[in-house]
């Protein structure tokens, strides 16, 4: 019973602070810019089953190529598709501090999600090839 009433304050407690605002020193808001919130973030391919074959591993090769891809066409369209570009976004007009650092957040997500699907290739591409050696 404890474990129910530990576990239900603490989801109260976590979307109480996700429900609240992040604000910049400026007194902007962490927000997204409009034409930013219009780019379209990917879903993450399936997960490969387990244990793979290889059929299942070409087909989940193509789809992580593919979902790299999209992430770049996000990326583009949030105009941070190189290095230079995410670091120019400070000192880009119409931007609010807020703006900067929810765009930050945005393509930082997107990085993140782009590793966590690359790692899950190449453990199951792993997986794969320790059931070859067997």
């Amino acid at each position: 019973m404890k474990k129910v009433i530990f576990a239900g304050l603490f989801l109260l407690t976590s979307m109480t602070a996700l429900a609240q605002e992040e604000i910049m020193d400026d007194g902007s808001r962490v927000v997204l810019p409009l034409d930013v919130q219009a780019c379209n973030l990917p879903s993450a391919p399936p997960p490969i089953p387990d244990p793979p074959v290889k059929e299942e591993l070409l087909k989940a090769q193509k789809l992580v190529k593919q979902f790299q891809a999209e992430l770049l066409v996000y990326r583009t369209c949030m105009g941070v598709d190189t290095e230079e570009k995410l670091d120019a976004l400070k000192d880009k007009e119409g931007l609010t501090k807020g703006n900067v650092e929810a765009i930050y957040k945005a393509y930082d997500y997107s990085v993140s999600m782009e590793t966590r699907v690359a790692e899950m290739f190449n453990e199951a591409l792993q997986a794969y090839k320790a059931g070859l050696a067997n």
